[in-house]
């Protein structure tokens, strides 16, 4: 491995002019001052020369001599433009052709010109959790198609994939090999013993922590985070992490561009601990991103931490962690805002929430193939009102997950529904508003500092497929529907669905998003100081030429503005882009029917 590495560095220095000698020397030196670095508060016990050349052989094989200039802490990996899908490989099927196949043809039919990301979820072999119990890293689940396949999509489209690196199938090639005791995966996997003291460990799922196994070597005590399927890896072991680097590379490869680290919270284990969000782990997440920020490719790192606010933006480190975490809070805050009425729980949280550092962003949204999580609502929705909110989507059909808590009660850790049919309801009950409260819950998302992201059955307005949910034994299945491609092709072209309304909405103020400098994911943003029934942001764009005032109406009332309280400027074109209208300045109010959207722009920026 040492000596891959010396071949790649001393191929960047020989074909280097002689001009650039001492400046590409400083880059090694910093990138390799900054890796030793690492190495050393995550492994204090190796030799952190020996295993950064063994790293950075890792991520850079012979076929990659050349290592990038290192990027500068700035905004310019997005801008505006940028929305993503998420979905599974299989969301569409029709029983004769490679879903993949399928995925793409709705991309280029349905999607062009409203998003230009697309997350595809673990595409890989796997036995259980939809993906998330992996076999084999390196090749594609046969039954969606193959790297070609992913590579077309990533051709057309910014790509992200799943590392799912805390855990691996109970049924892989890795495990199997280490309950043979078969080198190096003999030490690929955490262990613990019964009879320690596992009470602080933070739990995400109901299910014992330990799981007895059978070896060549006499019984073991595995690690499950989450399930008896999905054994937990030992990162204590360099190994693991130079595996993981190399998987890296293969997606990178590929023509992956978001790297997406899935359960990476509960990546370091260290009993007496909650064994969450240790300090190592960051260790780990600031490495990886040092690897993205010297490689030639524009490579974006997302971290996936369902947590509570402060532990979530613990994430970004300091301009040196994750390019972008996800923005947690959101769903539940934006559910309960059109369900009681009021964004006054919305708008105090947003008010609270820093712009995101310098080189970083959020990702909104408010459906994915989770649940909506309930531990990003822990001190931002009193219990009463999180209570209100459950109960209100259980009416609608929709169910609840639950988590263990230390003293060994039980927590519930997500709602299952498809957000579609979450807002169905009110805390005053069904109306004749649905589909205008949901258009209402996505143009927020569109409206906030950072990127957009919708779940693929947000687009096509999908209802609780409780059949999934009876079949498959899990309550995460109701919000996995597989659409039959011919009818879901019938559905979007009929123009009196629900599903050809919400597409063509939400498509048709994406693409005007997309125009918008002021929507750029890091421009500037304030919380408005309006009646708690709307939820007002004002941006500004970073060259400050435009300004657009983002209201929303979470209730099913008419609500008046007082114009003055928009501070509009006088001698400029104000227009709401969403309808098209003009403002008039001269009015004294300007009136929002039941959850009406506006983007009031000073219209005379040229876009």
């Amino acid at each position: 491995m040492a000596d891959n590495y010396d071949v790649a560095k001393s191929s960047i220095l020989q074909t280097a002019p002689s001009s650039r000698n001492h400046k590409d020397n400083q880059f090694m030196s910093n990138y390799e001052t900054r890796l030793s670095g690492l190495i050393r508060q995550i492994y204090p016990q190796i030799d952190s020369a020996d295993l950064s050349n063994k790293i950075s052989a890792a991520f850079w094989p012979e076929n990659h001599s050349r290592v990038g200039p290192g990027r500068q802490i700035g905004n310019e990996l997005w801008t505006q433009r940028d929305a993503l899908l998420i979905t599974y490989g299989d969301s569409i099927t029709d029983g004769s052709h490679k879903p993949l196949d399928l995925l793409y043809d709705f991309l280029l039919s349905r999607m062009q010109g409203v998003i230009n990301s697309v997350h595809i979820l673990p595409f890989f072999p796997y036995t259980s959790d939809d993906g998330f119990a992996v076999t084999d890293f390196r090749q594609v689940n046969p039954a969606l198609g193959d790297w070609p396949d992913i590579n077309r999509i990533a051709n057309s489209y910014k790509l992200m994939s799943d590392l799912v690196l805390n855990h691996v199938s109970s049924q892989g090639s890795w495990f199997t090999a280490y309950r043979q005791n078969k080198s190096p995966y003999s030490d690929f996997f955490y262990e613990a013993s019964p009879d320690e003291d596992l009470s602080d460990v933070v739990r995400p799922r109901t299910t014992p922590l330990l799981q007895e196994i059978e070896t060549t070597q006499g019984l073991k005590h595995v690690w499950c985070t989450f399930s008896h399927d999905q054994i937990d890896l030992d990162f204590s072991n360099p190994e693991v992490l130079i595996e993981f680097i190399r998987i890296i590379r293969l997606h990178i490869d590929n023509g992956v561009r978001i790297i997406r680290l899935d359960a990476v919270a509960f990546l370091w284990k260290e009993v007496g601990t909650s064994c969450v969000h240790l300090p190592q782990t960051h260790a780990i997440v600031k490495l990886m991103r040092l690897l993205c920020d010297y490689a030639e490719e524009e490579v974006i790192l997302l971290t996936e931490t369902n947590v509570p606010k402060a532990e979530n933006l613990g994430y970004f480190g300091n301009h040196d962690e994750a390019h972008v975490i996800y923005n947690f809070p959101l769903p539940p805050l934006i559910l309960h805002a059109v369900m009681s009425g009021t964004a006054s729980y919305l708008k105090r949280w947003q008010r609270g929430m820093p712009p995101a550092p310098l080189g970083c962003t959020y990702l909104n949204f408010t459906a994915s193939h989770d649940g909506i999580g309930m531990r990003p609502a822990e001190g931002v929705l009193p219990q009463q009102e999180q209570s209100r909110m459950i109960e209100t989507v259980r009416k609608a059909g929709g169910l609840v997950s639950m988590r263990s808590l230390p003293d060994g009660g039980e927590a519930p850790y997500e709602i299952n529904t498809t957000y579609f049919d979450a807002t169905r309801r009110t805390f005053a009950g069904e109306d004749e508003f649905h589909t205008e409260r949901f258009v209402c819950s996505q143009t927020i998302v569109m409206s906030l500092e950072g990127i957009p992201a919708f779940y693929i059955h947000s687009f096509t307005a999908t209802r609780n497929d409780h059949d999934a949910v009876t079949k498959r034994g899990m309550n995460r299945a109701i919000n996995r529907h597989r659409w039959d491609y011919p009818a879901l092709n019938a559905r979007l072209d009929d123009s009196a669905s629900e599903s050809s309304f919400v597409l063509n909405a939400l498509s048709k103020r994406l693409q005007i998003r997309a125009a918008q400098p002021a929507f750029h994911p890091n421009a500037t943003q304030f919380t408005m100081p309006l009646d708690d029934r709307l939820f007002g942001l004002w941006r500004q764009s970073l060259d400050r030429r435009q300004s657009i005032f983002a209201l929303h109406n979470v209730s099913d009332q008419s609500v008046q503005i007082e114009m003055e309280a928009l501070n509009l400027i006088e001698d400029e074109i104000w227009m709401d882009l969403i309808s098209g209208e003009r403002i008039e300045l001269d009015a004294p109010r300007l009136t929002l029917s039941a959850y009406q959207c506006c983007w009031i722009s000073n219209h005379t920026v040229e876009i």
